[in-house]
């Protein structure tokens, strides 16, 4: 292992803002849209959950590595954040289970990182001005070149991003036996979604993200789930058509995050950008159907717009974020669709909100 965390690196905010660390993981450049995560834990399930393709990740948490890689904890079959950005760096690791250190995985990853720097300060910054893009070097420390490579960025305002992190090709998952199949859109799976089916006795195809709904009928699932994913949620055309046939056709269907997305647009809903989005797990949101709150895992920087709803006869609020008061969850009015723009199977995370997952196989039975 070659121990890179001496070497200088820079890190340019796209509003000409500049932090100066130690580079971590591999030496070169890499660009994205910055956000944070204030999650206590959960490290390596963050650096692979697709949901965070092409952006840069700061970590809230003072240490990042301490317990090391291991290959049970990966949502994803790589990394799919674009950099990391933490405080302590740290590459000697404490966990027995653990396969390896942060630097070797990250060496091996190509995920280039910086440290040793005031994330507190960086995380105020981002809060005040919003999201925006940066980029990362530890080999070349040239402001004003870097600035310029910057400009080239495309924003994330925009960007279809799901196609490059689905299944190219369509796989199976859980036991072929059970009595429930669903069809799985792949905008960006996590494994433990497809756990939490499994563990429920529920037989998955997995399907491209462009799959069209006939393509997945032919197969004759009982209902349809539309997964997480990167990427602005109105640029996917293609999946909120699909989403729409499911609706007409009356299927019952469960989406979360961008799925969740995708079911607000395929019923006349908007999404927006925001701010600097919801990114931790121990977002607070209440159930108002059931009348009970959760603390939740959430990770999107797209958002549902509640005015849309409002005016709706096509759908209505089921949950709502009580920090901010935005919508959380939908559910189609007189039909068999329900969404949630947090993250049920918690990974990391609490567990209050598994429930979700045995609703939508109460669904599939009845």
């Amino acid at each position: 292992m070659t121990n890179y965390s001496k070497l200088p690196a820079i890190l340019v905010l796209e509003d000409g803002t500049v932090y100066h660390g130690k580079a971590a993981g591999k030496i070169g450049t890499t660009t994205g849209e910055i956000c944070f995560n204030t999650g206590t834990t959960g490290y390596q399930e963050i650096f692979t959950d697709p949901s965070y393709h092409a952006q840069i990740m700061v970590t809230t948490n003072a240490h990042i590595g301490n317990y090391g890689i291991d290959a049970d904890d990966e949502e994803s079959d790589s990394i799919q954040i674009a950099g990391l950005v933490c405080k302590n760096y740290n590459i000697n690791y404490s966990r027995k289970m653990a396969d390896s250190s942060i630097q070797t995985y990250f060496e091996e990853g190509n995920l280039v990182g910086i440290s040793d720097i005031d994330t507190r300060s960086l995380v105020r910054h981002i809060r005040s001005k919003g999201a925006m893009n940066a980029i990362i070097s530890s080999e070349n420390l040239d402001v004003d070149a870097l600035k310029a490579e910057l400009a080239t960025v495309p924003s994330m305002d925009g960007l279809e991003l799901s196609s490059r992190v689905s299944t190219k090709e369509a796989y199976f998952y859980g036991n072929e036996n059970a009595a429930i199949r669903i069809a799985v859109l792949d905008l960006g799976i996590k494994k433990n979604i497809l756990r939490n089916f499994d563990a429920r006795e529920v037989y998955a195809k997995v399907f491209p993200a462009k799959t069209t709904f006939a393509e997945m009928e032919a197969w004759n699932p009982d209902g349809y789930f539309i997964s997480n994913g990167p990427g602005d949620p109105s640029a996917m055309d293609y999946a909120i058509e699909t989403v729409k046939q499911i609706v007409a056709a009356d299927k019952p269907m469960f989406g979360i995050c961008l799925g969740h997305q995708i079911l607000a647009l395929a019923n006349g809903i908007r999404t927006k950008k925001m701010h600097n989005g919801h990114r931790g797990i121990n977002h607070p949101v209440k159930n108002i159907i059931a009348n009970r709150c959760e603390i939740t895992s959430q990770n999107h920087g797209f958002g549902v717009v509640a005015e849309d709803i409002e005016k709706s006869d096509k759908v209505e609020v089921t949950h709502i974020n009580l920090n901010d008061q935005s919508i959380e969850g939908i559910r189609v009015k007189g039909g068999r669709a329900f969404s949630v723009q947090y993250h049920p199977e918690s990974s990391p995370g609490p567990h209050d909100s598994r429930y979700l997952f045995d609703d939508f196989v109460a669904m599939l039975t009845k």
